[in-house]
């Protein structure tokens, strides 16, 4: 009996698959399953989020500045994670209007209490109070919007933060360019400054210079000039002259023979 049986499992084992493959198989085709029913709604939800993407942009974020934006996409991001997390916690699914930071974030800014109403909070009134109040027939409406405020925020953030850089590199370099203006014109005065004072002492080497000069040069003699006199003059002889005849030298007079003879006598 026993060796019936296994004959029977032995010739089963050879004959169609082990447990092992056959477990490994149905793994397999809900793997495709599940791939196939992911890739189909996909396509189902494609127009779904076109239209979330649609009020982010131009919805929210091309009318109103990047801070106000920002801080409204947060806000939404922030309602719909807490209520996709604890979906049956009371204190997620409804926020308050009148709350001063769901005005500020929610109620004010352009657009975007038109997107939390698309994913599901619906308006309505408690005792006079008004509420938006989370609808869950609009739970894949919720994980939808949820998907795409993740994408424009870490888009939206990234953007932000390159034009961040970007200007602290543009105000660098003003910062760089200022700086160089700066010391070229602070090079440029010493410069000058430099070469007026390489002058001021040239010119008190060369003043110094010729006044050593002309201490050590022997003092020049003043200029005789002729000067023609006038008037009547008197030579040595006694005659006295008069006009132009002061540059005639006075007639000569020879030994006379009585001279002569008067020398002659003394003999």
């Amino acid at each position: 009996m026993s060796s019936r049986r296994a004959s029977s499992g032995s010739a089963s084992s050879i004959n169609g698959p082990s447990v092992r493959e056959s477990i490994a198989a149905a793994a397999a085709r809900r793997t495709q399953q599940q791939v196939a029913d992911e890739e189909a709604r996909f396509a189902r939800e494609h127009e779904k989020r076109q239209h979330f993407r649609r009020l982010v942009e131009p919805g929210i974020l091309t009318r109103n500045s990047d801070e106000v934006s920002m801080a409204a996409l947060r806000t939404l991001s922030m309602l719909a994670d807490n209520l996709l997390r604890e979906p049956d916690n009371p204190k997620f699914q409804r926020f308050k209007p009148t709350n001063t930071t769901i005005k500020q974030r929610l109620i004010e800014p352009k657009g975007a209490l038109e997107y939390a109403i698309a994913l599901g909070f619906l308006a309505e009134v408690e005792e006079f109070q008004p509420y938006y109040v989370h609808n869950k027939r609009y739970t894949d409406d919720l994980r939808i919007g949820a998907a795409i405020l993740h994408e424009v925020l870490d888009r939206k953030s990234e953007q932000l933060e390159r034009t961040k850089r970007w200007k602290e590199q543009d105000k660098a370099a003003a910062a760089a360019a200022a700086k160089n203006v700066q010391l070229a014109f602070m090079d440029d005065r010493k410069s000058k400054m430099l070469n007026d004072k390489r002058e001021k002492e040239l010119r008190e080497a060369r003043a110094a210079a010729a006044a050593r000069r002309q201490s050590m040069s022997p003092p020049t003699s003043p200029a005789v000039s002729a000067v023609r006199m006038t008037g009547p003059g008197q030579t040595l002889s006694g005659q006295i002259v008069h006009g132009d005849d002061l540059d005639i030298p006075p007639p000569y007079h020879g030994r006379s023979q009585n001279d002569d003879s008067e020398g002659d006598d003394d003999d």
